[in-house]
């Protein structure tokens, strides 16, 4: 059974998310009880992507998310390391770009796109800085990051039953429902050594971003955050622009 550990190796991960592929989306339905597809809505509004700009979907699996941002024209790129996850994407949806790619070095010229988001990916990358300077790169001056990933729940008693379900609950599920639940192991243990919200928001400004804030739903199981890449002056000094939801 492929499986990753926290030290979070590229072809561990990728290896993990080729034997999930068929029947990812399926378990996101069925781990988050439909809840993933309220997330991802509310991804799609935030990110707000428009006619003609150029969005970079980043960990994209595949391209469930990068299908909605493309609705009102955008033209989006999916990108995984996954070549699993990539080739489901294309049987899936035919059309569409997919592009092979590895968050902590990406294969974009700089300043390439007018938006970047990445959902549930970024947790899963081994040098989360280095993967947010990456994509800040990418971004053009004045262009927006959102970031989707599973977070802290503030209110302790409801953590506690959370965090319950992710050690006891969400494996067992995954030994009746998926093909590969190992992988599953490694979500629930991924999921509570990832940082809270203030603390991934200091990592993104340590990456450059600027306008840094975030909203949490379901309780914050999961939190957006947004941030601009900032806009410099002819006189190179920086001017900061507020994050658009």
């Amino acid at each position: 059974m492929a499986r990753a550990d926290l030290d979070k190796r590229p072809g561990d991960v990728a290896a993990m998310f080729d034997a999930v592929a068929g029947r990812y989306d399926l378990m996101n339905d069925i781990l988050s009880a439909g809840q993933v597809r309220l997330w991802r809505r509310g991804v799609t509004r935030i990110l707000n992507a428009t006619d003609g700009e150029r969005i970079l979907d980043l960990a994209a699996g595949t391209g469930t998310s990068t299908e909605a941002f493309a609705v009102k024209g955008a033209k989006c790129v999916a990108c995984d390391f996954s070549l699993g996850m990539l080739s489901e994407g294309k049987r899936r949806n035919g059309a569409g770009t997919f592009v092979a790619g590895d968050a902590l070095d990406l294969p974009f010229g700089d300043r390439s796109f007018d938006a970047t988001t990445i959902s549930f990916g970024l947790r899963n990358v081994a040098d989360t800085e280095h993967a947010l300077r990456e994509m800040y790169r990418v971004t053009r001056p004045g262009g927006r990051l959102v970031i989707c990933e599973f977070s802290r729940i503030t209110i302790k008693p409801v953590d506690a039953v959370y965090r319950r379900y992710l050690l006891d609950v969400l494996p067992k599920i995954a030994n009746r429902a998926a093909r590969n639940p190992e992988a599953y192991v490694y979500l629930a243990e991924s999921i509570q050594a990832w940082p809270s919200q203030p603390e991934l928001a200091a990592t993104i400004e340590k990456a450059g971003w600027r306008s840094v804030r975030w909203r949490d739903f379901s309780l914050g199981i999961v939190a957006v955050h947004v941030a601009r890449r900032p806009v410099r002056t002819a006189g190179g000094s920086r001017r900061p622009s507020a994050a658009g939801e």
